[in-house]
Parts: C-alpha cells; structure tokens; sequence
C-alpha cells in the first residue's frame, strides 16, 4: 500500500497513523492510504508566510508570469505520466483531458496576463483622481500582493485542474498556496505537486500540498489570507462561518455545486442545426466526468409543445453511450470516483423522485464493458422526468452529483426565466437558440442568478467551449447558492489576491511611488532627447517641451485633400452658423501628426523602432487656424519586452532578436494660450543597450 506524502515546510513527510483508505474507482481495489496527522499546520502556515510570500512579493509581475509558462511546459512534458494516474479516478481519456490539459492551459491562459500589467511587484488600478483645483493633490489607487497565503480547499472532480486554476491566479498576483485537495482523489493531486516541486520553478515556500484532513488549519489563519473552498454549498457554509474566519476577516471565495440549466428555445425544431447541438450539450454534460462537475447541467427547460420530442431525442443519444473501464477506447463514459460518490448520488435521486420519474436509466443495474458493475463505482445515466416545475421544489433544490438531469417543460421566455432563478443561484446557465431577441430577453433575466450565461447556435458551435467550460479569462463562479465567489475571470481574479490602496499627495510624490508619470508632475528636461536613450537609459518623467508650429489655413486645406477627410468644418468655404464651430477648424488627426513632427527627433537612427500605437487619444479644444502648437512630451512608463523564441526552422524575422521594451509616452498638446487642445498616450518600442 502506498502511503501519500504531505509537501509541508519544503519536506515530503508522512503523516501519522494508517491513514485513510483510497480505492481505485474502476474495480474497487485499494491503491492509497492519505494521512495528515500530526502535521503542524500553524508552522505550516507561517512558513508559507515567512518564506514564500517574502519571495513571490519580490518578483515583478513580468517575472511571475514566466514562471507560470515554463511551469507549464514542464508539467505538459509530463502529461501522460498524469493520465495514467488518472484512469484510477474512473475518468477517461476525455475526461483526464479537461482536468489535466485543461489545468496546464490555465497555467498559460493566466502567464499570458503578464502582458497587461507592469514590470513591477505591485500595480495601479483605474484612473489618477485629480482632487485640487490647482492640479497639486490627486487620489490613486495602487494594488499590492496581500502579506499571506492562499488556503485552496478543492473538491474531488477536477484534482489538477482544481489545484492548477488556483495556484496560478494566486501565484501571479505573488501569494504562496497551501492545497488540499479533496482526499478521495488526493493521488492525482499529489503526482502533480510531486512534479512540479521536482521541476524546482517555483520559489521555496510557494507551495505545499496536504493530502487528508485540514484539521486545525482554519484556526491559523490571519486576515492577510485567502481562503477558496470548491464542494458543496453545505461544506463552504460551515467553513465561511469558522469563528477565525470571521474574526480576522478573511476572504473567503466560495464556489459551491449549483443547480446549473439549459434551455431550449421557443424556436428550435426538430431537424434543425439548433436541435442536434441541445441533444448533443446535454448528452454531454450528462456523461462527460460521469456527470461529476459543478457545472454540469442538472435542470432542462424545453417548451411544452416540445417535451416528448426532446425526451425521445435524448434517450435515443443516451442509450449510445458506453460505460465502463475508461482504460478502454470504446468506453465514453467511466465510473464515479468512488462507491461513497456513487451511494450519495442514488440518495439524492431518491429525494427527486418525491416529485419527478426516471424516464432513462436505471439506479440499480447499468451494462458496462472490460469492467465490474458493482465492484467498480458504475451508474447509469438517469433522466428524470418532471411535469411542474413551478410547485414541485425537488429539482430546485437537490443535486444529484452524477450522470442525472431532470427535464421540465415551459410555456414561454418569461416562465423559462423564472424556472432557471428557482435555482437560487448557478454557476452557468445556457440557451440554445437562433432568435437574438429571445437570446437578449433571457441574458437579461436570468442574469442575476448566474455566474455565465451561454448562448449557442450553429454560428458559433464549432468554436464554442461548450456549457460547462469555464474559461480561465473569464469569471467562474456564481451568486446565491453558488457560493457568491469568483474563482477566476482575468486579471478580475488575480486583484483577489491583492490589496487595493488608496493613495494621495502630489501628482510628483505619486509618480515617484508607482513608476508611472501622472499627469501634472513634474518632468525631467535634459539637453538629450529621450528618442536618443535606450531602454535602460530612459528615465520615469524624461520631458521634452517643443517649439511651437503655426497652423495654416493651408496646412487644413492640404490634410483634408491628402486624407479624403472633407468634413464640412474643415473646410474654408463652409457658413458656420448654426454650427459648433466659429470658422474652419483643423483635423484633429492632424493636430495629432503635427504633433508627432514636432516631437520626434526624426533625422539621425536612435533606439526607437517603431511607433507601436496609441491610447486614449482625445481632442479637448477647437484649434483654428493662426493658432500655434506645442508639445509637453513625457516618459510615462516602461514594460520590458520578452526575447521572441526563434525557430530555426524558419526565416527569422528582421529584428526578431532585438532586446526591446514598451515606452508610453504621455503626449500632451496645447495651443498658444497655453490651454490643451488634445492628450494621448503614444507607445514606441525601444532598443535596449546590446550587453
């Protein structure tokens, strides 16, 4: 019997006594014991505290982000080490694809997010706040990594994917992760955390791993932790309430099983592409991981008009469907992960049929191949039946978490609406349907109660990630019995690890806090124009102030004609009454090029490449002609670039290999009563010096 370690303090320690009992959920057998006896937690916390917090806090953003690539290329290098593993949970090749690649890719999906934020430890969200009349006090708000550690405590369905799409928020944003998996499946868990300590990527003290009971763990808490629970909405309550919790006021994002739905538009038909890909989300969401997600589609609303056609439909997929040892490739759906799973399923079906029938399946016999029915934890698919939905609360209120869906008829949009909030609260929610009104009248109901809202016709099926996908750039999670939590969604799930600080002084003090130039700070002119300093050499403020350009009715005349830009007020023969404008006005793309002829330093190579765009570019104020123009053009901010990967294979492109970074340049323009006429935020790439 193989005992499975706990990662505690950098070590890999046994924990006391004979432990828990883990069984392979395909025949029945013993394969695992898990203990985590004896473990001190508190000591365990601290040391993630004092030493993989102080580590992650000192790496910039940039330098997180690369950690969590290479993590994963190294963890994919090693993914069929991890199916192997996987086929003892009863999942199939299919299944081990959704929790095993699905949770790499979140590891790139979230690494790739170091694009949109600074080559700094911390940094800045929103917009500056002016706050003085006299342009000498302004507001920010600056986000920093929490002085913590993120406590995951996950559920059994997903054992990487659940660990993965965690600790790469959490990691990201600079906060060290304990994990405990849920122990039924704490194996898979447990190989990959083996791995990814082997890999030696991650500072010391960013991870470790407890496979068995938390014990005391919440007791130790402080309020500079995270807490996130994944499981049932019973579980998350007691833990949300624990006394510590509470007293210290630590976060606690929860993503609870939910009573997620599917509809079926008042406008699909049999024979329609609408049709087959209801049939064929349902089916799926029945059968993919044994019907063991949080997402899965536990409630079908389908119009009545149409019930018995669908019913039929479905019956007919289900009765294709091949269960048994996931280890063989005609099998399409495995087994549960564990006779308790498969016992607590039948317990809850029972409480459905209070009010509904089983149309399809059976919750004693189900035919399987290569495998033992009863050894293994085997069920058959089952499809409830229920007539009224409106006053029966069962299948509102009850989740089976298997292979079980119950359908329900309705009348119309507006019954469909309010049948999907008896939920009280789902994760995902999805409608099938062609009709963009009906789409808009249910995105707009139902919203409030759910977490995401799938709409899915034949146009965007063939890309679409289906209903129980959840996308690591998009917010997971949902409100009422849900949880009220969001495990993921962008950046909008790394700021959960990070405090947000409203900042105040002076629009020079707060430039030199961030690294990021505020408006009405003071610059730094020097005789060297910023155009000639490379990356490194450039500084936060470096300003330059233009001479000033005299705008001609000619110059208006001629970028009308070279653009093809006639609008009527840029012309000089236009009558101006009745108008905004007192006579021809310039372009304002125009003002926007003189002022960039103004500012580049244009006739000798310096390290800029190339103008690489611009932001939030806005014209303030009506330039006329005989007006003259001048430019206040200043550093912003800086974002290193990464070296491209070359492939020898290829050609490589000119300049592939320059070391480079981002400058944004705050560009603003005034005429000559010193008023801006228009600000944009240009951004150039710039050459670093060739060390």
């Amino acid at each position: 019997m193989i005992k499975l370690g706990n990662f505690i303090q950098g070590k890999w320690i046994e924990g006391d006594g004979d432990g828990k009992l883990l069984f392979n959920a395909v025949n029945g057998s013993p394969i695992y014991a898990a203990s985590a006896e004896g473990i001190d937690f508190s000591a365990a916390l601290k040391y993630a505290r004092e030493t993989g917090n102080p580590a992650l806090r000192k790496m910039t953003f940039q330098e997180r982000g690369r950690m969590l690539r290479s993590l994963a290329l190294y963890l994919l290098e090693r993914k069929e080490k991890f199916y192997a593993i996987s086929f003892q949970t009863g999942a199939t090749r299919i299944d081990s694809w959704i929790d095993i690649e699905g949770g790499i890719g979140n590891l790139f999906s979230n690494a790739s997010l170091r694009r949109k934020l600074p080559d700094e430890t911390f940094t800045l969200d929103g917009d500056p706040i002016v706050l003085g009349k006299q342009n000498t006090f302004m507001g920010h708000h600056i986000l920093v990594p929490k002085e913590g550690v993120a406590i995951h405590i996950n559920a059994y369905n997903f054992p990487v994917w659940g660990m993965l799409e965690k600790i790469a928020v959490n990691l990201l944003a600079g906060v060290p992760a304990i994990v405990k998996p849920a122990t039924v499946t704490s194996f898979l868990t447990e190989a990959v955390v083996r791995e990814i300590i082997a890999s030696g990527i991650l500072p010391h003290g960013a991870l470790q791993l407890i496979c068995g009971s938390a014990g005391d763990l919440l007791k130790h808490v402080m309020s500079q932790d995270v807490v996130t629970f994944t499981g049932s909405a019973h579980t998350g309550l007691l833990l949300k309430s624990h006394p510590n919790i509470l007293a210290e006021s630590v976060p606690f994002n929860m993503e609870a099983d939910s009573l997620n739905c599917i509809v079926l538009g008042e406008d699909v038909a049999p024979g329609q592409n609408e049709w087959d890909l209801f049939i064929k989300e349902v089916k799926k969401e029945m059968t993919v991981k044994a019907g063991q997600k949080c997402t899965a589609v536990r409630r079908i609303f389908v119009p009545e008009n149409k019930m018995e056609d669908v019913w039929k439909s479905l019956k007919s997929e289900l009765e294709k469907t091949v269960i048994g040892n996931p280890m063989n490739e005609k099998v399409r759906m495995g087994s549960l992960a564990g006779n308790e799973q498969r016992d607590e399923v039948k317990t809850q079906v029972q409480k459905l049929l209070a009010s509904s029938e089983i149309i399809y399946g059976s919750m004693d016999s189900v035919t399987v191949v290569d495998a033992d029915a009863q050894q293994g934890a085997f069920l058959s698919p089952m499809l409830l039946l229920n007539k009224t939905p409106f006053s029966s609360d069962e299948p509102h209120n009850i989740e089976a978490f298997g292979p079980v869906s119950t359908i329900m008829p309705y009348n119309n949009i507006d019954e469909a609406i309010l049948l999907s909030k008896k939920g009280k609260g789902s994760l995902c929610s999805s409608i099938v349907t062609n009709s963009s009104a009906l789409a808009k009248q249910y995105v707009l109901g139902a919203a409030s109660y759910h977490g995401r809202i799938l709409v899915l016709n034949n146009e965007c099926a063939k890309e679409s990630t289906g209903h129980g996908s959840p996308l690591p750039l998009l917010v997971h999670g949902g409100p009422g019995r849900a949880g009220g939590g969001e495990e993921m969604g962008g950046l909008r799930g790394v700021k959960h690890y990070l405090q947000r600080t409203a900042i105040q002084g002076s629009p020079t003090m707060i430039t030199a806090i961030s690294n990021v130039f505020q408006p009405n700070a003071k610059g730094n002119i020097s005789d060297v124009h910023p155009f000639k300093k490379y990356f490194e050499d450039l500084k936060i403020g470096d300003q330059i102030v233009t001479e000033k350009r005299l705008i001609t009715s000619e110059d208006i005349t001629r970028f009308a004609d070279l653009s093809g830009d006639h609008f009527y007020a840029h012309m000089i023969e236009t009558e101006f009454n009745g108008t905004m404008f007192e006579e021809q006005v310039a372009h304002g793309y125009f003002i926007m090029s003189a002022a960039a002829g103004l500012f580049v330093d244009s006739y000798e190579k310096n390290p800029v490449l190339l103008n690489y765009g611009i932001d939030e570019l806005r014209f303030t104020k009506p330039v006329y002609a005989g007006a003259s123009l001048y430019i206040r053009f200043t550093c912003k901010e800086k974002i290193a670039q990464e070296m491209k990967e070359i492939n020898p294979e290829v050609p490589m492109l000119r300049g592939a290999d320059i070391p480079k970074g981002i400058v944004k340049w705050l560009v603003e323009m005034f005429d000559n009563t010193d008023e801006i006429v228009g600000i944009a935020t240009i951004l150039t790439m710039v050459q670093m010096k060739n060390l």
